[in-house]
């Protein structure tokens, strides 16, 4: 049985190919997403002072199995315990006026799925078209027909990518990377 909460030894760790280089101070479009809170929700109307946007490639799911050699895809591992750590951290996020929203191109029904199964208090978008991705260029990989999203993460201010993080890695430790970051980086 495949544990989903905890990193494998010995995973690859992506390396910085300059694929989200062009990310920092692009404006966020107005593409509304299926939400894991009902209805859609568009990361450019985000109201709080600052966001943080992470995308992930696909959580695991006790009733599906990964895709073959998931494992040896340098990054692709690690997005339940990514998603955990953001739900951990939430409160701390909040403490600085900044909104949660995670990101991947899973169909609604897979992401209500682990939001529910994960007790995450901030909602998980589904961008299966990757109309998002299209529109910011972002990076992405293919695995058993299916292109995913690369796991990185936007800081966003007023609509606009202030930083961003990639690649990620372990993903179990980088909420407390991005927390410490916008610590460093107050308003």
């Amino acid at each position: 049985m495949t544990t989903f909460g905890s990193l494998p030894e010995h995973l690859t760790a992506p390396v910085d190919d300059g694929a989200a280089d062009h990310l920092v101070g692009l404006r966020i479009p107005r593409v509304p997403l299926p939400s894991t809170q009902g209805g859609t929700l568009d990361i450019a109307a985000l109201a709080t002072p600052r966001a943080v946007v992470y995308l992930y490639p696909m959580t695991g799911r006790p009733d599906v199995a990964l895709p073959d050699g998931w494992d040896q895809i340098p990054g692709a591992r690690g997005c339940t315990p990514e998603a955990c750590g953001f739900r951990d951290h939430h409160a701390d996020l909040a403490r600085l006026d900044t909104e949660v929203v995670g990101v991947s191109t899973q169909d609604p029904a897979y992401q209500n799925e682990a939001a529910t199964r994960l007790r995450l208090p901030f909602p998980l978008l589904s961008d299966p078209d990757r109309r998002l991705g299209r529109e910011l260029g972002l990076p992405t990989f293919s695995v058993d027909g299916q292109v995913l999203y690369r796991r990185l993460t936007l800081v966003i201010v007023d609509a606009v990518i202030e930083h961003v993080f990639h690649p990620v890695f372990p993903p179990d430790g980088h909420a407390g990377e991005v927390l410490g970051w916008l610590h460093a980086h107050p308003l």
